[in-house]
């Protein structure tokens, strides 16, 4: 069974940087699509970023352009490159592994078949 944890979170000023990480403990992450999510308190879960098998990546509108999504299989590792961080950008990020892509589905959170804890990310002054 795959298991995914991340890793990476922390405090950050407005303007600042991170890079969450996504550690997978299957030996063929390869396989598997990932997707980065975000909750803030109140707020649905929502989908941020995603990364396909062939490493096709896709964004949502409120982070494209700061952050950037990648892999290394070798590492069994996904990366999320977060830069010029907001306020609103504060939230729980969880990252979720599905075998195969999902092309367009890729924001449907009950589609992952494994999901993370997840890590806090604080941006403030």
């Amino acid at each position: 069974q795959l298991h995914v944890v991340e890793s990476g979170g922390g405090l950050v000023q407005p303007g600042g940087s991170l890079r969450l990480s996504c550690a997978a403990s299957a030996l063929t992450l390869d396989d598997y699509a990932i997707g980065w999510f975000r909750q803030a308190p109140g707020k649905e879960r929502e989908g941020v970023s995603y990364i396909s098998t062939s490493d096709s990546t896709s964004y949502s509108d409120s982070v494209k352009g700061r952050f950037t999504i990648s892999r290394d299989n070798a590492r069994n590792t996904v990366y999320l490159q977060m830069g010029s961080l907001k306020p609103e950008d504060t939230a729980v990020y969880y990252c979720a592994a599905n075998r195969g892509d999902l092309g367009v589905f890729w924001q449907a959170r009950h589609v992952y078949d494994y999901w993370g804890q997840g890590t806090q990310v604080t941006v403030s002054s």
